[in-house]
């Protein structure tokens, strides 16, 4: 084909990226469709390319470290070079038929412009450039500021190889500028999307996308009405220079608006326009000149949060249960697969069953680009089928026994699958037979859906009549710490860890390692020294026992269990080796209390009231046990997906073998390998959009996917609390509070330290050994959390929503578990 070096800014639209970048692409899509965009012309990539092959600059790249570039060195190819001839020639009659005279000249590399990278500021723009001398110049230095330092960062940050970038550049006749900033066609604040927001200022519009200047800040309605205005701080104003370049000069500053209402609503108008035009939210430079707008470059919003959420009372309610699931943002292989397909998936089927419907995955965790955007708090909807619930969840209670779950041969045959799913070799199986592990581990799952579907009304029947006979016996507020010594899978692995830190008190050895080391350090430490043999064993059979076990939450597959990360349980161990706090007996003076009650010395009654108390314990070791199983299946997904991940990276798709995660499970299962590597197709096709995931992701890392404020807002704190929530365990406690933000700082707490933590799961719950108390930004009085904390004794606060933001490392407060608060302790 024949190389184009330069064409008319109209020649070009969204299809000719490659050829004009993507400022140089939307704004010809622009210009085609009526938008008033200042006329001008491109100079193609294949005039940079030329430029790399002619002068043998692209040759000295190749052989340069990519990896550790010098953007110096780089750029100093293009000032030792000249411009080949013929693209010299080109530009020259390109700007001639622009008429000459003053021009923008900015770049347009390919990679920018586009969602989730924006470039923004990366490459260099050139303004009131004259003379066709100073194009070209202006040209070259545009090409070169594709290797400054700072562009070169910003794609390595992003995972974009170099090589596969190429520039072109736009040149516009120059707009000589009365005012002129930035439009937003969303606010980038907060998200919402019925207000559009103007930053402007007089001169040309370098001075607020520069941030020179305080601009003024407008916030519209879509119709372009005025919602609020600031005025600017005019700390300066940016003007063309009559000998090309620009001049900045201080003026006197108006607090008066620069824009007329019909100026805004214009704006507003080419902003609904090209929203509309490209799909998307934009973010549009612009200039008014003369009393006409300009359109200089319009570009996808990045960094955009979600629509904010109005939520029901309903949403309120269960929104703290469900924000304690999605700590992280879920991957794009975590909802398609584990998450649709297993856990999310047994929710579904237990509700139905009881004729509710259950949201999809889509309507709880909306996407963008392929990317999980927000949490959206479901609302359960009942259907006819509701209506015989009640009779239907007392024939399954009669139906099946609580006691006997586990020898239920649906149990059986899940337990059998799952060590037919762990003795596979992931590494030797063809990719179609890695991708039906997972898929196999999926319909593994199904088994604990139906014993959850069977035996949960064993549950709720028992809560309902141990509640109505305390009720009567008025001893309703000992239900809680009742049912809460339960033994269970989790009771039994917080046990096993008190054993393993008994172990490391009384070897000196050991000690001295926990006391001195902590994470990886520790780590290598138990496994390489030989003095610790014994210890290592038992920490090998810890893990074999309960490795299975999530460290961050059961719906996301991309968390590593305790044995993907035994760093984390060392943590544990390492908190446990303090002394115990002493702590009440809560469940053993709520049975005291009970026993004492005057009608339970009539032996029916008292039959009946404590077989109802060792129903619920039952009840509520089946839910804690049957969702340690449900781990069970996440190893051998982890190994599979892992497994693929491995052959992805190897085949040059993705550039670490967790970047798997950012792909679909029916992208995974699309994927032929016929026996050997894979096809080169599956580079092509797949790691654009690894890469575009992983920009986006990155994009949205500073906002959370539920403002946890819309689920407390209308909680009022009582005068001298600094927190409050929702009273989760009986008692007081005092003591410093330590901050533990997720599990690789389980080892810094300390005996007789608060334990504040923005959510818990069963991972945590050993540290409650150690704790003085337990406050939580997340969760309820049924959470994981709260069901221990009664166990051991320990005040708990659940459900704070700010204890994390508002209480500070060491700080001594009182908890009082009883009435949901933190005080500040005396001091002195």
């Amino acid at each position: 084909m024949t190389q184009r070096m330069t064409g008319p800014l109209g020649d070009f639209g969204t299809a000719d990226l490659a050829d004009a970048g993507g400022k140089g692409a939307a704004l010809g899509e622009l210009l085609r469709h009526g938008f008033p965009v200042p006329p001008g012309f491109i100079v193609t990539t294949d005039a940079y390319r030329s430029l790399l092959t002619v002068t043998g600059i692209g040759a000295a790249l190749d052989g340069m470290d990519q990896n550790m570039p010098d953007g110096g060195a780089l750029r100093a190819l293009f000032t030792d070079v000249g411009m080949p001839p013929a693209v010299r020639a080109d530009i020259g009659a390109a700007y001639a038929a622009l008429g000459g005279g003053a021009v923008a000249v900015r770049s347009s590399a390919t990679a920018e412009d586009l969602p989730g990278a924006a470039f923004a500021g990366q490459q260099d723009t050139f303004l009131n450039v004259v003379g066709e001398e100073a194009v070209a110049k202006a040209v070259a230095d545009c090409w070169a500021s594709l290797w400054t330092d700072r562009a070169i960062a910003y794609r390595r940050r992003r995972g974009i190889d170099p090589r596969e970038v190429a520039i072109a550049v736009v040149v516009q006749k120059m707009v000589p500028a009365d005012v002129a900033g930035v439009l937003f066609t969303a606010n980038p604040v907060t998200g919402e999307r019925g207000e559009m927001v103007v930053d402007a200022s007089p001169g040309l519009g370098e001075s607020v996308v520069s941030g020179r200047v305080t601009p003024e800040h407008y916030v519209l309605d879509r119709a372009g009405r005025t919602r609020s205005f600031a005025p600017g701080g005019g700390e300066v104003v940016i003007s063309p220079d009559a000998r090309g370049g620009t001049v900045e000069q201080s003026v006197s500053h108006s607090p008066d608006p620069s824009l007329a209402e019909a100026n805004l609503r214009e704006l507003a108008d080419l902003g609904r326009r090209a929203q509309e035009h490209f799909g998307r939210p934009q973010d549009m430079e612009w200039a008014l000149a003369g009393g006409r707008i300009h359109v200089l470059q319009s570009r996808p919003m990045t960094a955009l949060p979600p629509q904010p959420l109005r939520l029901n009372a309903v949403q309120r309610r269960v929104g703290p249960f469900f924000v304690e699931m999605f700590q992280e943002r879920p991957y794009p292989l975590d909802v398609s697969g584990w998450m649709e397909q297993g856990i999310l998936a047994m929710l579904h089927r237990m509700a139905g069953s009881v004729g509710v419907r259950f949201p999809s995955v889509a309507e709880l965790l909306p996407e963008e680009d392929g990317v999980v955007m927000q949490l959206v708090p479901p609302v359960p909807r009942l259907t006819l089928r509701t209506l015989a619930a009640p009779l239907t969840l007392a024939r399954r209670a009669r139906q099946f026994n609580m006691a006997d779950w586990r020898n239920d041969p649906r149990f059986t045959a899940f337990l059998e699958q799952v060590d037919r799913l762990n003795a596979r070799d992931p590494e030797a199986l063809r990719w179609n037979e890695v991708v039906g592990v997972a898929r196999e581990s999926f319909a593994t799952m199904r088994g604990v859906t139906e014993l959850r579907s069977s035996y949960m009304p064993g549950i709720f029947l028992p809560m309902l009549r141990l509640r109505l006979m305390l009720l009567l016996l008025g001893r309703l507020k000992l239900a809680s710490a009742l049912v809460a010594g339960a033994e269970t899978m989790t009771s039994g692995a917080n046990r096993a860890l008190e054993q393993l830190a008994a172990m490391v008190r009384t070897d000196p050895g050991l000690a001295d390692a926990f006391a001195s080391s902590d994470g990886p350090a520790l780590l290598q430490l138990v496994e390489k020294d030989p003095a610790h043999a014994a210890f290592r064993e038992a920490f090998a059979g810890f893990l074999r026992a309960y490795g299975n076990r999530e460290t961050v939450s059961v719906v996301l597959s991309s968390s590593p269990t305790w044995s993907d990360a035994p760093e984390v349980v060392l943590g544990l161990v390492k908190a446990l080796l303090g002394q115990r706090p002493a702590t009440a007996d809560q469940t053993g003076a709520a049975l005291s209390s009970l026993k004492r009650h005057p009608f339970l010395r009539f032996g029916g009654v008292r039959r009946q009231v404590l077989a109802a108390v060792d129903d619920a314990r039952a009840g509520m070791a089946f839910r804690e046990d049957s969702h340690f199983y449900a781990t069970k299946v996440i190893p051998p997904v982890r190994r599979a997906y892992r497994e693929l991940g491995r052959r992805l990276a190897a085949g040059g798709v993705i550039d670490d073998v967790q970047d798997v995660y950012h792909l679909r499970f029916e992208e995974l299962e699309a994927i032929t390998d016929d026996g050997g590597a894979l096809p080169a197709s599956v580079k092509q096709r797949y790691r654009p959009l690894v890469q575009a995931r992983a920009a986006k992701r990155r994009e949205l890392e500073g906002i959370p996917l539920l403002d946890t404020a819309l689920l407390f807002k209308e909680r009022r704190r009582p005068e001298g609390v600094l927190v409050s929530g929702s009273p989760a365990s009986r008692g007081r406690a005092e003591g410093p509070v330590r901050i533990i933000r997720g599990p690789d700082e389980f080892g810094r707490l300390c005996s007789g330290d608060v334990l504040v933590c923005p959510y818990t799961n069963p991972s945590w719950t050993p540290l409650f050994q150690r704790a003085a108390a337990v406050v939580v930004d997340m969760g309820g009085l049924g959470s994981h959390a709260a069901i221990v904390a009664r166990e051991y004794g320990i005040p708990a606060v659940m459900g704070t929503g700010t204890g994390t933001g508002i209480l500070a490392e060491g700080q001594r407060v009182i908890v009082d578990g009883s009435a949901g608060t933190v005080r500040a302790a005396a001091t002195g």
